[in-house]
């Protein structure tokens, strides 16, 4: 099948070290602009549609610089139908809005409580940012420079009894997903990891509990897109940051070669990648920001 949806975690260093965290910093590496620009290229011509920006932290790299070029690429170079971002929030700024949100179709934050103390037991913090503020920054900038606000939120023991549509109202993002915690071996769990979040999992009942428990007030405008483990494990094509597709289906992460050494359908083929279970979860969804009409129409 074409990579209609791909997302391109092209950095593992974070400046945050959530405790859940299922990419973790195992490589410092990240390619040149031409090399990566290079493979979106062969992405796009295999069939590509979407491209979903990810980290680690993708700010953290030559402070937004590389990413807002890279997104820029996709959109004035080879016409990529949605570009956009997930990102802790805390290293934004409104001048990286200003310089690259046209370009920009949809940015999501990751925000798992709207407690402070939980944010800082879950490690969903960093020094001089004050998360939730820093959030509500981030839905005002996107609402003023036209770029749709996403949010995302794991679901484990430390906010699985805490209701949070009040808040993530007043956001009104167009989507609000919720992730099941999820354990990888090698990053999450196991003797490899630098995480061991298996304190943090939750059963998928669990999981569903939570999901009700935010529906049951939520208003008819807030999109809540839940994805449980089933959901998530073999839906997402997933490259790392030498553009290797990681398969997933064994528990743990195992790359493909890279994309740009044998070409994308290729690598696709090591990438366990289910295109039925990309559809069942609504992988395919309106990702296209509506563009605002200027006053001369």
């Amino acid at each position: 099948p074409a990579p209609l949806s791909v997302n391109y975690h092209f950095t593992r260093t974070c400046n945050y070290a959530c405790k859940f965290c299922y990419h973790t910093q195992t490589s410092t590496d990240v390619l040149t602009p031409s090399d990566a620009q290079r493979g979106l290229k062969l992405l796009v011509d295999a069939g590509m549609q979407k491209i979903n920006f990810s980290g680690g932290e993708p700010f953290i790299v030559q402070r937004g610089r590389y990413v807002g070029d890279l997104v820029k690429f996709c959109k004035e170079q080879l016409g990529v139908s949605s570009c956009s971002i997930v990102s802790n929030g805390s290293l934004i700024t409104e001048e990286w809005m200003k310089r690259y949100g046209t370009y920009l179709d949809i940015l999501a934050i990751s925000c798992d409580s709207f407690d402070a103390e939980t944010n800082r037991r879950l490690g969903r913090w960093a020094k001089r940012t004050e998360h939730i503020t820093q959030l509500r920054k981030i839905a005002t900038w996107c609402m003023q420079y036209n770029i749709a606000f996403k949010m995302n939120t794991v679901v484990n023991t430390e906010n699985i009894n805490e209701c949070m549509v009040d808040n993530v109202s007043q956001l009104n993002p167009i989507r609000w997903k919720l992730f099941q915690c999820l354990l990888i071996e090698g990053e999450n769990i196991g003797t490899r990891a630098k995480r061991d979040a298996s304190t943090l999992a939750i059963s998928t009942q669990q999981f569903n509990d939570f999901v009700e428990l935010q529906r049951a007030t939520a208003p008819s405008t807030l999109m809540i897109v839940p994805e449980n483990n089933n959901d998530m494990r073999n839906s997402y094509l997933i490259l790392d940051e030498q553009m290797r597709f990681l398969n997933c289906t064994t528990g743990g992460k195992i790359p493909s070669k890279s994309i740009l050494d044998i070409g994308v359908h290729a690598a696709m083929n090591d990438s366990g990648f289910d295109v039925e279970a990309f559809y069942r979860r609504g992988g395919y969804y309106k990702w296209k920001k509506v563009q605002k009409v200027n006053e001369c129409g």
